[in-house]
């Protein structure tokens, strides 16, 4: 399959199966400007897969998955890649997961797959497929240490929800590069949220493409980059289709020296989608000197009959008043700094509505600030 041209925007110009129709990163071009190439360990070279990322899974009753072959017909459908590394896993990978929610069904409880790595480079595709007015929520979590490249396709059809949970928890040696991308029907609602914690680099690229009006979608992150720790999000909305709506929200944290977090947020409403209501925000609180913040909010617009559009971005460090005010009421200092962060990032993860997984990301943010 070759490059398709029928984006007309400045953003995201093409997309393809076909690694070729890449070329080798340099780290000149704008989409690889931040990330650090030499610490990639070749994935974007086209390392070849020597390592291996198990899936384990914990499914609703009511939720069918699967592992399959790369003849599959369901599996490349919602999603071309958009970069190299994106076409080099698309490529590579042996068997992709299928997580399939029939027609009508409301699952009753999380379905979970930990993707723990074991070393080495390795290469993945999951398909989660919601038929019309299903319901679903899919925590995806991953673990352990590898050189991971991977694309998420989510399929949600007319009138279903879906709720993605995704933990960037890995050991802190890995790197992880994914495109998680969701194609939503008529009035179908997707709410997603990525905390990236853990790693050496990670480079998480949701994406939102809307296949029919009403569709909805809120994209959610909470990241904490600590010392030498490259953490980036690269976000796309692709408004194509009129009278639909999103909501972008990420939150980070840094400490000590060369920590690093990138966030990019582009949204695109193209001329046909009219009455389209979006808005972007990434905000970042920068704990100690040495640290380093790339927040680029873009917004492109193709028509004049929109709905509302707006995004903001804002990086700061911590206010010494809120420390100061907490510590004349006798609060010691490190139990203040925690109160202050934990106020500041805890906005985003109380939209978690799974307890126990609020709690296990609430205790890891605790335990980061407190390193």
């Amino acid at each position: 399959m070759g490059i398709e041209t029928k984006q007309l925007t400045t953003l995201h110009e093409h997309a393809s199966y076909d690694v070729a129709d890449f070329p080798v990163p340099t780290g000149r071009e704008e989409e690889w400007r931040f990330t650090p190439l030499r610490r990639l360990r070749d994935l974007h070279k086209g390392a070849a897969a020597d390592g291996k990322v198990i899936v384990d899974v914990a499914a609703a009753p009511e939720v069918t998955v699967e592992t399959v072959g790369r003849d599959d017909e369901r599996i490349g459908k919602a999603y071309v890649p958009a970069d190299r590394v994106s076409a080099q896993a698309y490529a590579s990978y042996a068997h992709a997961t299928v997580v399939t929610v029939r027609k009508e069904v409301v699952a009753t409880e999380p379905t979970v797959l930990t993707l723990r790595g074991e070393g080495g480079v390795a290469y993945g595709h999951t398909t989660i497929i919601l038929e019309p007015f299903a319901q679903a929520t899919v925590v995806l979590d991953h673990i352990g240490s590898a050189a991971y490249a991977d694309n998420v396709e989510f399929v949600v059809g007319d009138g279903a929800a879906l709720t993605v949970f995704s933990l960037q928890n890995w050991a802190s040696d890995a790197v992880h590069l994914s495109h998680q991308h969701a194609k939503l029907g008529r009035d179908a609602r997707f709410k997603s949220f990525t905390v990236s914690l853990g790693g050496d680099v990670v480079r998480v690229a949701p994406s939102v493409a809307y296949d029919a009006p009403g569709g909805d979608a809120e994209l959610y992150g909470v990241y904490f980059a600590d010392g030498g720790q490259h953490l980036e999000h690269r976000l796309l909305v692709d408004h194509t289709q009129p009278n639909c709506r999103s909501r972008v929200d990420y939150r980070g944290a840094l400490q000590d020296e060369d920590a690093h977090a990138v966030w990019i947020g582009d949204v695109i409403i193209r001329a046909e989608a009219e009455g389209t209501d979006t808005y972007e925000l990434n905000r970042n609180l920068v704990l100690t000197d040495g640290t380093r913040v790339d927040s680029v909010p873009n917004l492109e617009i193709l028509t004049g009959e929109v709905a509302g559009a707006g995004h903001a971005s804002a990086s700061g460090r911590l206010d010494d008043q809120h420390l100061f005010y907490l510590q004349a009421r006798g609060i010691p200092y490190d139990t203040a700094r925690r109160m202050v962060v934990r106020g500041f990032l805890g906005q985003l993860i109380d939209r978690i509505d799974l307890p126990e997984l609020k709690e296990r990301v609430m205790a890891a943010i605790d335990e980061e600030i407190d390193r």
